[in-house]
């Protein structure tokens, strides 16, 4: 399984981000923009809290399981890979609404910030950016967590082991 690459993530934030103050920019100039839902920061922190959760059970349960605690519960490798694969979705979803609200919240604060409706639909869309931020952070680490050693350490043990003999 590939490991999540901030280079991918930058990329996806900035195309939305152009492409939703763009969009923001011709849709205020044709009619009314849509607003920015007090749901969204919410629901991405939401998912963060879960994650981070998810990680540190996961931590805590591998730890346990290195140290060969008596009554150990073990990690199942599949629930370990599903868990890494919902944490690296979500930080892909997370990195383009975040570029999405950005997009929409340089547009409110760069034109509309005089009128109060549009100065909260900035501050809800600087939440979700800052919550959706969150769900990458809490979506690496679990991906940290659950990262097997390389191959090359492995190897290079094996190899140790054998001179010793």
């Amino acid at each position: 399984m590939r490991t999540l690459r901030i280079r991918t993530l930058v990329g996806v934030f900035a195309v939305a981000l152009v492409l939703s103050w763009s969009v923001a920019r011709l849709w205020d100039s044709v009619g009314t923009l849509p607003g920015v839902p007090v749901a969204a920061p919410i629901v991405l922190a939401l998912i963060a809290v879960a994650l981070f959760a998810t990680a540190l059970s996961l931590r805590a349960r591998l730890r346990a399981q290195r140290e060969r605690r008596p009554g150990a519960k073990g990690v199942d490798p599949l629930a370990a890979a599903r868990s890494v694969v919902f944490g690296q979705a979500s930080a892909l979803v997370a990195a383009l609404v975040s570029g999405l609200y950005g997009g929409t919240g340089v547009f409110l604060v760069m034109y509309r910030l005089d009128m109060d409706p549009r100065r909260q639909q900035a501050i809800y869309a600087g939440f979700a950016v800052l919550a959706a931020i969150a769900v990458i952070a809490a979506a690496m680490f679990l991906e940290r967590v659950c990262k097997l050693p390389d191959d090359d350490d492995t190897q290079h043990v094996g190899a140790q082991q054998h001179h010793r003999r």
